[in-house]
């Protein structure tokens, strides 16, 4: 894949713009057809078509006077649309043209999968096309790129690549835990597979970091869903002591499904790994109550394990979960 790096815009000088533009159409009142036909494309229009509907001053005056802004070639956007990331996303697809597609971190964002704030738009084209130079926009090419599904789909209206190309692609531009987070939450969501991640990884041989990528997707097989579930499965329940637990098993519980995090089948112990995220307020405590008293009614053992005593005390609680293992099963 190559990519055309193009001109960026720091959040500094784009919010600078939009005082500017803002202040100067707030001091002349803009003319109401232009207002209008800007207004219908929702903040956003085409040279094409504005110069089809009013003479060429019209908009060179516009443009001077901060009514309406430049940001792309032949792309004019009202100063407020500047700040509403998905009209500006729409006008980086107007510049570009088709075939093209929202790619990359923009399309973990348009996916609804996590991803840090980025000021670049991200586009996937052709990789015989040559498109100008743009302020704020990264344009990446591919050689078998293609618009038709399943390759493309239209997403909220827009042209956007496969989610799990998205997360793949998106893999060398992050780092640290927003690295892993998209695949994570995708399966965890049931949004993907690791199996359908691990081929994409297939389609994409070159990719930076490939190695830890396919290691996250391994682990994602075996049914880890969380970064605690990662790290417990990496640095507790490992080794033959643990080879026979089972991860997000499902268990039917009044009429509808549930996924225990670790199941030893032999004893019946579930270990359950309670993160922050969905075990911290007091409606989560009485929530995980009563699925444990229903767990128990139906014979298994449910242990909870809070995140931050796994991570203190990984060999701890590894001795007692054997310890419970081992002691369940001469039971049984």
């Amino acid at each position: 894949m190559a990519a055309l790096w193009i001109t960026r815009v720091s959040s500094t000088d784009h919010r600078r713009l939009v005082d500017r533009t803002s202040s100067s159409a707030d001091a002349a009142g803009m003319r109401p057809e232009l207002n209008e036909l800007m207004r219908a494309g929702a903040g956003l229009s085409t040279r094409a078509a504005l110069t089809g509907a009013l003479h060429e001053h019209v908009l060179a005056y516009a443009v001077q006077a901060g009514h309406v802004t430049r940001p792309l070639p032949r792309t004019f956007l009202l100063p407020e649309a500047l700040d509403d990331w998905e009209v500006v996303l729409r006008a980086a697809l107007v510049y570009a043209g088709p075939p093209v597609a929202v790619s990359h971190l923009s399309a973990l964002r348009v996916w609804g999968l996590p991803v840090p704030d980025d000021s670049w738009i991200h586009l996937l084209t052709g990789d015989s096309r040559h498109l100008r130079g743009a302020l704020g926009v990264k344009v990446h090419r591919r050689e078998d790129f293609t618009v038709e599904p399943p390759c493309v789909v239209t997403r909220a209206g827009l042209p956007v690549v496969r989610l799990e190309a998205a997360i793949v692609d998106s893999w060398p531009l992050l780092h640290g835990d927003a690295r892993r987070a998209p695949a994570i939450t995708a399966v965890s969501s049931r949004m993907t597979t690791p199996e359908r991640l691990a081929e994409e990884l297939q389609r994409t041989p070159r990719l930076a970091g490939r190695r830890h990528l396919a290691q996250l997707l391994e682990r994602l097989a075996a049914g880890c869903h969380s970064p605690l579930e990662l790290w417990g499965y990496d640095r507790v329940f490992h080794g033959r002591a643990f080879s026979r637990l089972r991860r997000q098993v499902q268990v039917m519980l009044g009429g509808r499904a549930v996924y225990l995090d670790i199941l030893d089948d032999e004893s019946g112990l579930n270990i359950e790994l309670d993160g922050t995220a969905y075990h911290s307020s007091l409606r989560d405590r009485e929530r995980d109550l009563r699925r444990d008293a229903a767990l128990t009614a139906m014979g298994f053992t449910v242990v909870r394990f809070t995140g931050a005593r796994l991570l203190r005390e990984p060999d701890a609680v590894r001795a007692e979960v054997a310890q419970m293992m081992s002691h369940r099963s001469r039971c049984t």
